[in-house]
Parts: structure tokens; sequence; C-alpha cells
């Protein structure tokens, strides 16, 4: 008898990201999701990759295609809200999942120039405004991979 060759790890999203974030597109590696904070305009992508905690974790196209994807929602950001500054983090602290932030700041947001995390609570989407965010940023990435194909 041969025995049963080990099974690959499986991708699941994490829990706390699920239930922090509401999904606006799967683009071709990672989850692309909008933080559950309306204090500031703020997109976090997942790389599908099972066990995945660092960049480094992800064999070398992948980790280019997670840039490319990046850069995609840093421009999504740039061009619909017009921030005065883009942060862009991995930090995974409290999430260990891999998972990317991109935050468009404002000088006059509630935290500047501080990071975001950990200074006022978080101020969740009204049903309403929720699906105006995630339709505009739909609309914009659209539009933007029409310019520029990921």
């Amino acid at each position: 008898m041969h025995a049963a060759a080990p099974m690959a790890p499986v991708f699941h999203l994490d829990g706390q990201l699920a239930s922090d974030s509401h999904p606006v597109a799967e683009l071709p590696v990672c989850s692309l999701r909008l933080m559950d904070d309306s204090n500031y305009p703020w997109l976090v992508l997942i790389p599908r990759v099972a066990e995945a905690r660092e960049l480094i974790d992800l064999d070398q196209d992948t980790r280019l295609a997670v840039m490319q994807e990046i850069d995609l929602a840093a421009r999504v950001l740039k061009q619909e809200f017009r921030p005065y500054k883009l942060n862009v983090a991995a930090l995974g602290n409290l999430v260990p999942q891999l998972h990317v932030h991109v935050i468009a700041r404002y000088t006059e947001d509630p935290a500047w120039p501080a990071p975001v995390w950990g200074r006022i609570h978080a101020r969740p989407y009204e049903p309403e405004a929720l699906v105006e965010r995630v339709g505009r940023l739909q609309h914009a990435l659209t539009a933007l991979r029409r310019v520029r194909p990921a």
C-alpha cells in the first residue's frame, strides 16, 4: 500500500480580515477589500496563498504580481481620492496572514500625521455609503485596468 500524498495547504481568508473589510474585487493574485473604516479611503490586498505571512514567503513571480496589484490599488486611491500621501504597509502583528494595507492620507485626517492604527475608533460605513464607495472603487479599478493592464 502506498501512503497518500500530503495535501497542499488551502487558502482561507482570516476571520478578522473578513469581518473588518468588504470585498471589492478578485485580482489575479489578491483579494482586494475595503477596510470598514470611513475615516480613510483604505484598501487591503490579501494574496490568496496558503500560510503566507511575509512577502518573502511568496515565490518571485507571485511577489512581483502582488507588487503590481499594490501599484494598481494605490493608483486607484490616488486617482479617485487625491490624497496628500499614500501609506503602504504589511504589518501583520495582530493578523499574521499576509495582507497589505494601502491607505489614502490627508493632513486633515483624524490620525495625521501618525499611523492610522490605534489612534481613533474606526467609523464603519453606513450601508448606502458602503455601496457607493465599493461601486466607485470597482468602476475606477475597471477603468484603470483598461488603460494599464495588470
